[in-house]
């Protein structure tokens, strides 16, 4: 990095807006005239976490404007030869920036109070300055919880929303969330640069953000290239891997403001934003309950049992519980019909087409705000069963979901289990209306 100029510099030329700490949840805000800006969603939940909603940990998360405004914008930077003995740093009234260049020397970036905007924090702390606390998300059956004894790749203040407290409330991500002490610290082996008369830089593991090309509401939307946000909310191209020391390039024409159906990955959980204007044109739990109602209405029928299914509610008897052949997509009951006695294999031969292949329970998605659309619940994604609208299903199946490292790979967003098969999901056929 090249030569960084102590001169202290005004930070109203400043266009980047930044954030405070906050500790406001959205029962804080439950007045009837509150604003609801948004809601980020926790992919791979289906609506619930397994031990419960509970706090500020929990599987969706409302952003509402606050009573009292919470946002900050940068001031002024100055150069220091101990960053935390600065006195902005040990001033806990003091929101500030940390950026070690060398042993002895730190560029601090300090903020003041913000009164057009709020934040909003999120991370793996507990601690109060985080308003949205995640956890790693872990694919497929969540019943026995997480897995503790698992090293965490998510920042403990992973990163944090500014949201303008005026019409059209636009919000925007940052890298990084301030800790208790209202201060951000970038080490020394952390990736930063000088550019402008401005310093910047990335988190150890990334914040990642991913938009979409036109109306998420509708599954029609193309996905756009995911990009890392930067601590003042610059967009780069991806690192070569997530801790890799080389920033990506710089995207000049490209923003940090969330939009309808952008994705925040924090590697290790992926979080969908939902606006509050996209929300009033998506399906409600109203909605996901009428289309399975109107499915159950037609009496779907196992044709080995001869036994009416129940499909999304819950029941006492298992011969009534829908399952699905992924291959060929037919819904049946639970039998034994051509399963290989002594085999652990899932596999089983329909006795409808005779096709063989994976026979898997098929369960409800409840998640409304991950739905694209209120069409009729005919697919499920494969091979996890969740059944889920057309569109919504050909969305999600071609949403390249960050895994690891480097990778990338299509998931369920109720249960985060890797997609498989030619093309992710399944075209239900049941048999019905046979009365």
């Amino acid at each position: 990095m090249g030569q960084f100029d102590p001169k202290v510099t005004d930070g109203n030329n400043q266009v980047h807006k930044e954030m405070t700490t906050s500790s406001a949840m959205p029962a804080s805000a439950s007045s009837a005239q509150a604003v609801k800006y948004g809601e980020l969603v926790v992919l791979g939940y289906n609506g619930y976490l397994p031990q419960g909603d509970k706090g500020r940990r929990r599987s969706k998360f409302t952003l509402l404007r606050k009573e009292k405004a919470s946002g900050i914008k940068r001031s002024k930077h100055y150069v220091v030869d101990t960053p935390h003995t600065s006195k902005a740093v040990l001033d806990t009234q003091i929101h500030s920036i940390s950026y070690t260049l060398s042993r002895n020397q730190a560029v601090v970036v300090e903020y003041v109070p913000d009164e057009e905007t709020d934040m909003f924090q999120i991370g793996r702390s507990s601690e109060m300055p985080i308003d949205f606390v995640v956890m790693d998300t872990v694919a497929g059956d969540k019943s026995g919880g997480v897995d503790k004894s698992m090293q965490s790749t998510i920042s403990r203040f992973a990163c944090r929303i500014l949201v303008d407290r005026k019409p059209p409330y636009t919000a925007r991500v940052y890298a990084a969330g301030f800790d208790s002490s209202r201060n951000i610290f970038l080490g020394e082996k952390a990736s930063k640069w000088e550019e402008n008369g401005m310093i910047d830089g990335l988190t150890t593991n990334g914040v990642l953000l991913l938009h979409v090309k036109g109306s998420y509401v509708g599954g029609n939307a193309k996905v756009l290239p995911w990009r890392e946000v930067s601590v003042n909310g610059g967009l780069y191209t991806m690192r070569e891997s997530r801790s890799a020391p080389q920033r990506g390039k710089k995207l000049e024409n490209e923003s940090n403001i969330l939009e309808d159906g952008s994705m925040i990955d924090l590697c290790g959980v992926t979080l969908l934003w939902r606006s509050a204007a996209g929300l009033e044109k998506s399906p409600t739990r109203r909605e996901l309950d009428r289309n399975l109602d109107l499915l159950n209405a037609a009496r779907p029928q196992c044709p080995v049992g001869l036994n009416t299914l129940v499909v999304g509610r819950k029941t006492n008897s298992l011969d009534r519980e829908p399952y699905v052949y992924l291959k060929c997509g037919h819904v049946q009951g639970l039998h034994e019909w051509g399963h290989k006695k002594g085999s652990e294999s899932k596999e089983r031969t329909c006795p409808i087409c005779m096709e063989s292949g994976p026979f898997v329970n098929l369960s409800m998605s409840y998640e409304p705000s991950t739905y694209c659309d209120s069409g009729q619940l005919s697919h499920a994604f494969s091979p996890c069963g969740h059944m889920v609208s057309e569109r919504t299903a050909r969305y999600w199946a071609n949403m390249p979901i960050p895994h690891g490292t480097k990778g990338l790979q299509a998931e369920c967003p109720f249960c985060a289990i890797p997609l498989e098969g030619p093309t992710g999901f399944i075209r239900l056929i049941f048999q019905d209306n046979v009365d």
